[in-house]
């Protein structure tokens, strides 16, 4: 089988641009791919970060790097993960310590 680069979108970390990341000012991402509408972000977000509420249209993946989190009341240490389901809410996610994430979603 021939390598082609049709349909991927690889990005290299160190060329990506900071982008904010959330309403209030505290976290940053770099896209580090998109596909049929997904995207994977690398997400540093500084301590007190707390996400916005929302739900969920599309499943949304998470991978935490470093740091912890409270994730729907819920602790989670560097190495833990999740999985949302299409529909459902994101009522609570938090960050003491800051933390460093993938997650992939769909717009």
């Amino acid at each position: 089988m021939q390598i082609s680069l049709d349909g991927w979108d690889i990005q290299s970390a160190d060329a990506a641009d900071w982008v904010p990341w959330g309403t209030t000012g505290d976290a940053k991402a770099k896209i580090l791919g998109s596909a049929d509408g997904y995207v994977v972000a690398y997400v540093q977000a500084d301590p007190g970060y707390s996400g916005d509420p929302h739900d969920h249209a599309h499943p949304e993946f998470f991978y935490l790097i470093d740091g912890t989190v409270r994730n729907q009341g819920r602790p989670m240490a560097a190495g833990d993960g999740y999985a949302a389901a299409m529909g459902s809410t994101h009522a609570d996610f938090a960050t003491d310590t800051g933390a460093t994430y993938i997650i992939i979603f769909r717009l």
